[in-house]
């Protein structure tokens, strides 16, 4: 009897979770290749030094009022149908950036491209965790984000090999790249059913029927369900106040945000102009190989992996303040600094940003996250600006406070918050258990 309820309680990897996957993976890639292209760009024309913060201040901001207006609308008319508006928006601004000989002209694409690009990992946050297999659901999730480090790697390697050519023949490849990549990702946006949580949540059950029917059957999604009744009998959640919830999720995103983009989007046009391309190369580089311990994140506490990030981090950027002489006149011990601290950098950005879409209900997951986003990449905004008249000196402890704050957050959760790794299903994730 008991092996018989086991199978009844057994989930699989589908063909459909790994269509979902690679959707989501592609969609985080070209994300932060878009996020990353401002720092690329400031090459591209000649600009003074405001006109050179605008555009680099450019990616957060048209970032948050995509983040801003997909969030609800995620959440109002589906998972599904805003990636079919994220999709759009981005072959029009790609083919855009080809002809895009002005300044003028790249602000507008690039808005147009970065739009999208804020709404579509706002909503890949919510369905994720929405679709993906229980058991296999942090894993999923930490994994897809470790593909953000592809984009800006794939950036950076596309931007170098171009690097001797002309500006023109620069910006065609680099929009070149993204229309494959979109291309691909277009076709397995197709074969994706919309979030039968979702839909439940919504009151419509016979489109939830026949989604189940056509992507999943019937067995194995009883089976997942089983799981999540079990689990919900077992692991009541534990009652997190709202205020909690904000206050680590935006600390920590804000650090996650401002901290890393300052160091590898802000750093080199402003201090290391001819190295911007390799800052951004092996900072992904870093945060891409420790990225790979996603694949335990089914096993550990999201708990101690949130404090390790962002204690690791803060201590890395203390070292780096502390030793500027050194590292700013021999560039190989910079990159030493860089990797090292990127390697805790990656465990602390994986962690927040699965927390940030987790801890929320479903029926609002979607606006919750954004209002998350929204405000700590908005304040990373602030911090450009902040800093463009800073010392190196001063620029690095500006960026010692930031992981400063991020570090408080990360306490403050692994004190107050509950724990969502461990296997623990999305219900008790979010408290919707309770």
């Amino acid at each position: 009897m008991k092996e018989e309820n086991s199978k009844k309680l057994e989930e699989h990897w589908t063909h459909t979770d790994t269509l979902a996957f690679w959707s989501f993976a592609l969609g985080m890639l070209l994300e932060n290749y878009i996020f990353s292209l401002a720092a690329i760009a400031t090459g591209w024309v000649t600009m003074p030094k405001f006109l050179q913060s605008l555009l680099l201040s450019w990616s957060p901001l048209w970032l948050i009022i995509g983040i801003a207006f997909a969030g609800p609308l995620s959440d109002h008319f589906g998972r599904k149908n805003t990636f079919y508006l994220t999709m759009i928006l981005y072959a029009i601004g790609a083919i855009g950036l080809i002809f895009s000989y002005s300044y003028a002209l790249i602000l507008i694409f690039l808005a147009i491209m970065l739009f999208a690009a804020g709404g579509e990992m706002n909503t890949i946050m919510v369905a994720s965790h929405e679709m993906m297999p229980n058991k296999h659901r942090s894993k999923a999730m930490f994994m897809e984000l470790n593909f953000i480090n592809v984009g800006g790697l794939l950036l950076a390697i596309v931007a170098l090999s171009s690097a001797y050519n002309s500006v023109a023949f620069q910006r065609g490849m680099i929009a070149a790249a993204f229309l494959v990549v979109l291309g691909i990702l277009f076709f397995t946006r197709t074969k994706l059913p919309e979030s039968i949580r979702w839909l439940e949540s919504k009151g419509k059950h016979d489109k939830a029927k026949e989604e189940i029917e056509k992507y999943y059957g019937e067995e194995e999604y009883n089976a997942r369900q089983q799981i999540i009744k079990s689990s919900i009998t077992d692991n009541h959640a534990n009652s997190v106040s709202a205020f909690v919830k904000l206050f680590a999720t935006i600390t920590t995103a804000f650090a996650g945000a401002a901290g890393f983009g300052l160091l590898t989007y802000v750093l080199g046009p402003s201090y290391f102009k001819a190295s911007t391309a390799w800052i951004i190369l092996v900072t992904m580089a870093a945060e891409f190989g420790i990225g790979f311990v996603g694949l335990g994140a089914d096993r550990w506490s999201r708990k101690n992996l949130l404090l390790i990030g962002y204690a690791g981090t803060f201590v890395m950027t203390l070292i780096a303040y502390l030793t500027v002489g050194i590292w700013s006149k021999e560039l190989f011990l910079f990159f030493v600094l860089l990797i090292i601290l990127n390697a805790f950098n990656g465990i602390g950005y994986l962690t927040e940003d699965t927390l940030k879409g987790e801890v929320w209900p479903t029926k609002v997951r979607g606006t919750y996250t954004a209002i998350v986003r929204f405000v700590s990449i908005g304040l990373y905004i602030v911090t450009i600006y902040l800093t463009q008249d800073l010392s190196l000196s001063q620029y690095m402890l500006f960026n010692l406070l930031v992981w400063g704050i991020g570090l408080a957050g990360a306490i403050v959760w692994f004190i107050w918050g509950n724990e969502t790794g461990k296997k623990t299903i999305l219900e008790v994730a979010s408290g919707e258990s309770k």
